[in-house]
């Protein structure tokens, strides 16, 4: 193994053998607190690539462009570039073709091995020949000396071009963003399951979830492989010691998902501005409230599909360009299909990324609503580089909408339990608590009541979050947040203020006094106490989360006064 630091150790490499003549090249980001659809990192992440030495030499993927010297290096002094035959691309988005255009021009020989939609959006963003060979699923590469190359298509995983590789040599499958986590750490594979299970399931939930019968489809086809001792992952820790766990959890995931009885369908441009990771916060926030989404890619969808989809869908989601941009034929033609198939019953939201001075969303919410269509949630415009305010809106956009569409089904489960038995739940008493939390420039709160100290030693205390709550994107491992303690006969106006509904990306604390906690969490003025905390672990209860933190500060601000106590009359709702 070979391990090259920079100085601050904020960016390093690591090369190592991880089968008979294949190696992985794994370039560490420790540092990087932010990803993709703009979801927190706890753990920073790793960009990986792979290296196959047949009679015929292979690289899988290369690594995002931070990285271009330092991959370079250890690339040339894995190989001599001019002995690189193909160049498999997983697919296209930057974090793992970031050095496309490097490697071809060290390696300009070089056969580049990809979908049909991987090789067109290489082409449109090359400008420049290349040798290429399209694969269709099942097809084979020979590499020589034993290993061979199959071929697995996994569109929307997360992106419309990814390709699964199978090398039936060493029984490792390549999966690129599938399986995968933002886990930064020196260990190539998964010795330690209980490290990394939380990252793993956020990583699904976030990127995966909003694509569960993809996903579904994807196991499917990888179930007609031969025996897989590892998956090689794009992201993360590559998986060797627990493949059988982690690949069931997924097909347990996205089972539970596809089974749910309501479907929005997003649709955005994969190639155009912010739109694929916009939409791709929108549907995690419509998946957290257990709304199942399908994701399509308006550049490369087919029109019979996109039909089909929008038939069975009771929200549509749409990413539009703006009308100064050029919108290709595929995608125009898409739009086209969604309009003649949309009925009034569904409802309907717009986002668009684009230019400073662009209004093109307008005309087309016009003509959703002569269709006579529910407004989904107000148009999202975001004329600049989206900010984490930016993808937390959308995320709680989508949130909204899933629960508007699944309202229906709330109330059917709240005259379900039996009568005795929600009147007993009902009994148990519960404080009442505001929860303040921050991430950067974010702010949120919720009210909690569903709290108990958990330990001493730490001194530790939980609090259950309802899956569906914007708040709960907030809180993962290494968050932080402040617990005030409300104080009884002088709570009802806090109450009443942030249990009221506000609207995506509202501020929460709008004339509310607060202050600044050392944890950098807004404190609430008029509470009887508070306590500051970091969350060290998230356990699953079915609909809630069970957050478990640490407390390091604590204030009483009137010693004399008592706590607020709530008691409800039934207990299967708030």
């Amino acid at each position: 193994m070979v391990v090259l630091p920079n100085i601050k150790r904020r960016l390093t490499m690591q090369s190592i053998e991880i089968g008979s003549q294949t190696k992985a090249i794994r370039s560490l980001d420790w540092d990087r607190d932010r990803f993709d659809i703009e979801f927190g990192l706890q753990n920073g992440t790793t960009y990986n690539s792979f290296l196959i030495q047949g009679e015929k030499t292979a690289l899988i993927d290369t690594s995002h462009e931070k990285f271009r010297q330092m991959y370079l290096d250890v690339l040339q002094r894995l190989i001599d570039p001019a002995s690189l035959d193909y160049l498999i691309i997983s697919h296209t988005e930057p974090d793992h073709s970031g050095l496309v255009k490097d490697v071809l021009a060290l390696a300009p020989q070089v056969t580049v091995v990809g979908s049909k939609v991987a090789i067109q959006f290489l082409e449109n963003w090359l400008h420049t020949p290349f040798e290429k060979r399209i694969v269709k699923n099942g097809d084979r590469l020979d590499l020589g000396a034993g290993h061979v190359l199959e071929f697995v298509i996994a569109p929307n995983l997360h992106w419309p071009d990814t390709i699964f590789t199978y090398d039936v040599l060493t029984e490792i499958l390549y999966t690129c963003d599938a399986f995968g986590m933002h886990y930064c750490d020196d260990h190539t594979f998964d010795e330690d399951l209980y490290l990394i299970e939380e990252d793993y399931q956020y990583y699904y939930d976030c990127l995966m979830g909003p694509n569960a019968r993809s996903v579904l489809s994807a196991l499917k086809r990888m179930g007609e492989l031969p025996a897989i001792a590892t998956i090689a992952t794009g992201h993360g820790p590559l998986l060797h010691y627990n493949v059988t766990e982690l690949v069931e959890r997924y097909r347990r995931w996205s089972q539970e998902q596809a089974k749910a009885e309501t479907t929005v369908a997003v649709f955005y441009m994969s190639d155009y501005g912010f739109s694929d990771r916009l939409s791709q916060a929108i549907a995690h926030g419509i998946t957290k409230t257990g709304v199942a989404v399908e994701m399509m890619d308006l550049r490369s969808a087919d029109p019979q599909e996109v039909k089909e989809l929008v038939s069975i869908a009771s929200g549509l989601v749409i990413g539009t360009p703006p009308i100064s941009g050029e919108i290709a034929t595929p995608a125009q033609t898409a739009l086209n299909t969604i309009l003649a198939a949309t009925n009034p019953k569904q409802s309907v939201g717009i986002f668009e990324s684009g230019g400073k001075d662009s209004e093109s969303v307008y005309p087309l919410i016009s003509k959703f609503r002569d269709l006579g269509t529910y407004p989904a949630f107000p148009p999202i415009l975001v004329k600049e580089t989206p900010t984490e305010a930016t993808y937390q809106l959308c995320e709680e956009a989508g949130t909204d909408l899933g629960q508007w569409l699944s309202r229906e089904r709330s109330i059917k489960q709240i005259k379900a339990i039996d009568n005795n038995l929600e009147k007993a739940l009902g009994r148990l008493s519960s404080g009442l608590y505001i929860l303040t939390t921050c991430h950067g420039e974010l702010r949120s709160a919720m009210v909690a009541s569903w709290v108990a100290q958990a330990s001493f030693k730490p001194l530790g205390l939980t609090v259950a979050v309802a899956k569906d709550r914007a708040i709960e994107s907030m809180l993962h491992v290494g968050d932080r947040f402040v617990l005030n303690i409300l104080e009884e006969g002088n709570y009802q106006s806090l109450m009443k203020h942030f249990l009221k509904r506000f609207p995506p990306g509202g501020d929460r604390f709008e004339g509310v006094r607060t202050y600044l906690a050392t944890n950098g969490c807004p404190i609430l003025a008029d509470t009887l106490a508070y306590m500051e905390c970091e969350v060290s672990r998230r356990v699953e209860c079915g609909d809630h989360w069970l957050i478990y933190s640490t407390v390091s500060v604590g204030r009483i601000s009137k010693p004399d006064a008592s706590p607020a106590v709530h008691h409800r009359q039934v207990g299967n709702h708030y």
